[in-house]
């Protein structure tokens, strides 16, 4: 029998949903021992494995006490493990210490065994054991640029790893602050991808990186098309990130943090936005998704059975979808609710109410 579940990730630990396949009413266990009083940043799931009890669940965790470790369960969370030396941390030459892990991404199919991590400061780590241990990946880390990349007002961070579909040589990050890098050849050399991204914060709005990109998204199917949610700026590229355009007419407001694509439909996309940098709460002070079907061409409000009054935001990575059909969309808002839709978004259910501040939710549907 197919299982849903869902991974909440808070400034005080992790919470885990499990309902069936209908995705109706969902029963919430936690806060999860190992991780009780952690904050939670990054959290994933890796259905590779494709059979209930295969699943490979992760935790980035950061202990005010021992610090910030990936762990990983094989029993959809009735245990966690770390390797006892630990699942990552920076070599000595590199005179830098963990700070957070804020990703943890598995590699599309083809790859078995790769995981790749993002963390603060800004680096990416690659795991080639199922996300147990990691090594750094140097070349984005000795590239020149980084002395010069800033902190974002969550700190300086690589957020997003975007594996491409199909070549695994190919794998875009972004950070902030930074905005998108790029390489073709598995990690040796990195290039910058942020023409036609604004930073209107600099000197030169159009700089060839420094960017505050917030969050990325692609499709599998349509991988040279990609969704980037900037420090105001929605945009599309499709050519691979090479140039971006906005996509921003429609919406009421081109701020935001996330940006998802639909799971089956690689046209469809959908944002959260705010009103501003300077004033981060829901437009109008309404909970309300926005759901394009056009690649960002036209754009809806998505209402039904979420608040009508709202001042809260959601977070970069607060916002995912499952696989099922129709397709799961959920949301975590930073007054500790979730909102999860079974039917991609046109009708919305509370989960989860008075939890710590969300800060990271994912899902999936196993057999």
């Amino acid at each position: 029998m197919s299982e849903a579940v869902l991974l909440i990730g808070t400034k005080k630990g992790l919470w885990i949903g499990r309902s069936d396949a209908a995705r109706k009413d969902w029963r919430l266990d936690g806060p999860v021992p190992e991780f009780e009083m952690q904050g939670v940043y990054a959290v994933g799931v890796d259905t590779r494995g494709d059979s209930a009890g295969t699943a490979r669940l992760f935790v980035g965790g950061t202990s005010e006490h021992w610090g910030p470790a990936v762990f990983h369960s094989d029993d959809l969370g009735e245990t966690w493990a770390e390797p006892p030396e630990g699942s990552i941390g920076f070599p000595k030459d590199a005179d830098a210490s963990l700070e957070r892990v804020w990703q943890i991404q598995a590699a599309p199919d083809g790859q078995p065994g790769v995981v790749y991590a993002g963390t603060q400061p800004s680096a990416l780590w690659k795991s080639t054991d199922g996300g147990v241990t990691f090594e750094l990946v140097r070349g984005l880390w000795d590239h020149p640029h980084r002395k010069d990349w800033g902190a974002g007002f969550g700190g300086q961070a690589v957020h997003t790893v975007l594996p491409h579909a199909t070549d695994p040589d190919r794998i875009s990050v972004a950070m902030s602050t930074g905005g998108v890098y790029q390489t073709t050849d598995g990690g040796t050399t990195w290039s910058p991808a942020n023409h036609g991204i604004k930073a209107y914060f600099m000197p030169d709005p159009d700089p060839e990186f420094g960017q505050c990109v917030h969050k990325l998204a692609a499709h599998p199917d349509v991988p040279e098309r990609m969704f980037a949610q900037n420090h105001h700026g929605v945009y599309r590229s499709d050519d691979g990130g090479a140039i971006w355009k906005s996509i921003a007419d429609g919406l009421p407001s081109d701020f935001g943090f996330p940006i998802v694509v639909h799971p089956h439909e690689p046209e469809t996309v959908y944002v959260f936005p705010l009103v501003a940098d300077g004033n981060r709460i829901p437009t109008e002070a309404k909970c309300r998704v926005y759901r394009s079907r056009d690649a960002g061409a036209t754009w809806e409000p998505l209402t039904s059975g979420l608040p009508d009054v709202s001042y809260v935001p959601v977070l970069r990575d607060a916002m995912t979808t499952d696989t099922a059909d129709p397709a799961g969309v959920y949301v975590g808002t930073r007054d500790g609710c979730v909102y999860a839709s079974a039917d991609a978004g046109d009708t919305w259910v509370e989960v989860a109410s008075h939890l710590p501040d969300i800060l990271t939710v994912r899902a999936a549907v196993l057999e």
